[in-house]
């Protein structure tokens, strides 16, 4: 029985963006070993879309886009896209430490976590 999700973001500073997850976005999480962080996500959904070729993103959902952007600026993150209204929601992106970006955004589809 599947019982989670494992998401891996590749880095090119993953200590970094390890205490970028712990220490700015204040992820739970568990040392396995030699300061190699497993961190606790909020609930999960899973989206497939058509693509040319094999593609991951990691999107982090918020209730309130302008809110969390404002609190995260606070702290240092840097948004590399200005707000966008899209179908599904209001989406930006931030910079991690190591160079990646990853998405956020505020889901406006029914929530797959809630069933």
């Amino acid at each position: 029985m599947i019982l989670g999700s494992h998401v891996i973001v590749y880095s090119r500073n993953a200590e970094a963006d390890r205490a970028f997850f712990a220490e700015v976005l204040g992820q739970p999480n568990v040392d396995v070993g030699g300061g190699w962080l497993i961190f606790k996500l909020p609930p999960a959904e899973l989206a497939v879309h058509p693509s040319d070729g094999p593609a991951h993103e990691l999107y982090l959902m918020c209730d309130d886009l302008e809110a969390t952007m404002s609190e995260l600026r606070s702290k240092g993150v840097e948004f590399t896209r200005e707000v966008s209204e899209e179908r599904w929601g209001r989406a930006t992106r931030f910079r991690l430490p190591g160079g990646g970006d990853v998405g956020m955004y505020e889901p406006r589809h029914p929530l797959a976590i809630d069933l």
